[in-house]
């Protein structure tokens, strides 16, 4: 299953050891890392990145994912980059789209104190003992979360509001005076722009989604070629259970799009036509 993983180490050498732990359990086919980074708190408490996301070849869009919990880390005193990490290309820190559980950021800030270090990776695995195992091995800290698309839901949600929205409106108008009808009309007008955002986002939202799984899968499927026939077994169901999560992201997000379609697209022009 696709999961935020963070471990608080006592030590930056530590941090990058464990990430070296990461891609040896990725190249064995134990887990699938799809992004990683280091970070680690100064003396002053300020968040220090070490290395940028390194997305491993699984698109720029996943990069982003691991940033935006280095961005809520590093919280309002902003971010320092660190004199190893280079450009900054492919990195933001974007709080209002964070996919990451607010909870889960203040349990990992309330460990990475002043002087400790963290490896920020997004992977997949089937079962915990490898990573914590390794982990562990170098005292380790590890935090876990499965990736919740909240946008996805909010998405729907917005939709749903909208479309309750139009229907209120369109009883509204049948009873409205005449004097009322401009400005009745002209909430119309607001509400169909915000409808168009909304779709837009949500066409925006389906395209990222099918070019994630497609870079995902490709990626265990990489790691088919040199895997040993049980950790092909393995790979393979990771690979079956993320095109059904995938499945299940692609139609919430066709549904939202679908409520919007059927209430705008070919009622509101012939509404407003009519008002």
């Amino acid at each position: 299953m696709e999961k935020m993983l963070v471990a608080v180490f006592d030590t930056e050498t530590q941090a990058f050891q464990g990430q070296s732990a990461l891609k040896e359990l990725n190249n064995n086919g134990d887990i699938t890392l799809y992004a990683n980074a280091v970070v680690s708190t100064d003396a002053n408490g300020k968040v220090n990145l070490q290395q940028a996301a390194d997305n491993n070849g699984a698109g720029t869009a996943i990069g982003l994912f691991v940033g935006s919990l280095i961005g809520l880390v590093a919280g309002p005193v902003g971010l320092v980059i660190g004199a190893g990490t280079g450009a900054m290309a492919g990195l933001a820190f974007d709080i209002d789209r964070d996919n990451v559980n607010v909870d889960f950021v203040n349990e990992v800030s309330s460990k990475l104190q002043k002087g400790k270090s963290a490896l920020i990776a997004e992977i997949d695995e089937s079962w915990t003992v490898p990573v914590d195992t390794k982990l562990g091995e170098l005292n380790g800290i590890v935090f876990r979360r499965l990736r919740s698309e909240v946008e996805d839901d909010q998405l729907k949600r917005e939709s749903e509001a909208l479309v309750a929205e139009y229907n209120e409106w369109r009883e509204e108008m049948k009873d409205a005076m005449d004097a009322d009808k401009a400005k009745m009309n002209q909430a119309l007008t607001n509400l169909k722009e915000k409808a168009q955002i909304t779709k837009q986002q949500i066409d925006r939202k389906l395209n990222e989604v099918n070019k994630e799984l497609a870079v995902k899968v490709e990626k265990m499927e990489q790691q088919m070629k040199s895997a040993r026939e049980k950790r092909k077994a393995r790979l393979q169901k990771r690979i079956s259970e993320l095109k059904e999560q995938y499945s299940v992201r692609r139609e919430k997000l066709q549904q939202a799009s679908i409520l919007i379609n059927e209430a705008f697209a070919p009622k509101i022009e012939g509404a407003a036509s009519a008002a």
